[in-house]
């Protein structure tokens, strides 16, 4: 239990320090004053203050904030003797409302931004750890929907519909995910390109759609070069999974059971590290952390930018709504609009967690 705590806390605090720190590099290169720099949420179990910035540890490892002067009423905090005690050292940079409008946005934006760069930087250490598994084609079943397409083993998958194809995870991806849904596939055969279509066939048994491919996959040792060509492929591949997700829940087919918070986050990242390192040792256990490291920073990223209140995203709407008006939204009106969001968060975080927990006690 402790060794599952103190992962998580490593885990989910790198990805959440990446994405706060981008926020603070980024506003501070354009001259805004950074209030607080915090890892976590609730009371501080740690603080200091340097360059009129207060840099604090929390209590509970679940969040940050990099909290700029003038952003949700920080100014107004200030002027009413609420100001966060520096130290003496003078106040740095202006506030955030003061800031040019790009600016506000290359702030914002650089907290996603920063997110995706800390998952390349670890899928390029994945690859050239862990290689890559090239999209091969292994055991064409007989009378499966592969051999009526024409596949043979060895044949090198290059694009399924429109998508291109890295890995052969991602083959298996679609094949689970197919409702019966023809595919058009590119593939090659001893370096001729060639094309089929392929109308997987559905198991009674199982009730899904098979491809009728087993066994699939190559192995493939990345050199210097490859390991920052697949290391971009990697981030490429949760980028699909989570908009695949996010299109699946949006369509009904996720159910509660399937969103997870970080009680969940933690039991995944204590389950995988035990397995992996009973199945394969130490060294493939913490080469799971670093995928998961991978999954959770591209899921960070793409969540905070969509277009919702309280997220990046929602704040980047009203700022490029600013950038075509010519004048920014009315703070309070932008604010109550955030407040809103903020409570629905909230209210979801809460619900998820609770369903964490039950999950874990049935």
């Amino acid at each position: 239990m402790i060794r599952t705590i103190i992962l998580f806390i490593i885990v989910f605090g790198l990805v959440v320090i990446s994405h706060e720190l981008g926020h603070f590099l980024i506003g501070r290169r354009n001259g805004i004053r950074v209030v607080e720099f915090a890892v976590g949420m609730g009371p501080s179990l740690f603080s200091f203050t340097r360059g009129g910035t207060k840099y604090s540890l929390k209590l509970l490892p679940f969040g940050g904030a990099c909290m700029f002067e003038g952003e949700d009423g920080l100014e107004q905090q200030e002027e009413a003797g609420e100001r966060i005690p520096s130290s003496g050292d003078e106040k740095e940079g202006v506030a955030f409302t003061e800031a040019g409008v790009w600016a506000r946005i290359a702030t914002v934006f650089a907290g996603p931004f920063f997110n995706f760069i800390l998952a390349f930087v670890i899928a390029v250490i994945l690859s050239a750890f862990s290689g890559a598994d090239l999209p091969v084609v292994g055991t064409v079943s007989s009378g499966s929907a592969a051999e009526a397409a024409g596949l043979q083993e060895g044949d090198l998958i290059k694009k399924i519909g429109r998508e291109p194809i890295h890995f052969y995870r991602e083959v298996s991806l679609i094949s689970a995910l197919n409702h019966g849904e023809a595919m058009e596939i590119t593939y090659e055969r001893d370096g001729e390109r060639l094309f089929t279509t392929l109308s997987p066939q559905y198991s009674e048994d199982d009730m899904r759609y098979y491809m009728g491919i087993t066994n699939g996959g190559q192995y493939l040792e990345c050199n210097p070069l490859q390991v920052f060509q697949y290391g971009f492929y990697e981030v490429e591949y949760w980028v699909k999974i989570t908009y695949k997700s996010l299109k699946m829940l949006v369509q009904g087919q996720v159910t509660k059971d399937d969103v997870t918070g970080p009680v969940g986050i933690a039991q995944l990242v204590g389950e995988s590290y035990d397995q992996a390192e009973k199945n394969y040792g130490t060294p493939y256990a913490i080469l799971t952390m670093l995928e998961i490291i991978v999954l959770l920073s591209v899921n960070l990223g793409i969540m905070n930018l969509l277009p919702i209140p309280a997220l990046d995203g929602g704040r980047l709407v009203f700022m490029l709504v600013e950038v075509v008006r010519g004048k920014p939204v009315p703070p309070e009106k932008e604010g109550m609009v955030h407040f809103a969001g903020l409570v629905v968060l909230m209210v979801l975080m809460v619900f998820i967690m609770y369903n964490d927990i039950m999950r874990l006690v049935r």
